[in-house]
């Protein structure tokens, strides 16, 4: 799965994953090596995330149901617990600096490539 942010023309998400089952979220990034650039994890209908016993930190967008996004964390260091964010349909997870190197603001709206 591919994910562009069209409001600046860029890639986010190049090589990305998809969780849109329960178990698959639940997993999330546990367990796995720390994203490289490009990579990333795009869960489905979740409202909130939690960096418990993962290894590495995170960039996090949370974006609805129309892909524009709502709310952005950068550099969420592992053992953190993120908000609740009600109107989130989709959140992504990538590498530490993706939202910086690629100027990314609420309001951007996204396309997903499946």
């Amino acid at each position: 799965m591919r994910v562009f942010n069209l409001t600046r023309d860029v890639p986010l998400i190049l090589h990305g994953r998809l969780a849109d089952n329960f178990w698959l979220r639940l997993r999330g990034l546990l367990g796995s090596a720390p994203l490289q650039s490009g990579e990333g994890l795009v869960l489905v209908g979740e409202k909130s995330i939690h960096t418990l016993f993962m290894g590495f930190p995170i960039d996090v967008l949370y974006v609805d149901n129309r892909l524009q996004v709502i709310r952005a964390t950068e550099n969420m260091v592992p053992y953190r617990l993120g908000p609740l964010v009600t109107r989130c349909h989709y959140v992504l997870e990538m590498p530490v600096g993706t939202i910086a190197q690629t100027s990314t603001q609420i309001g951007d709206q996204l396309k997903f490539e499946y």
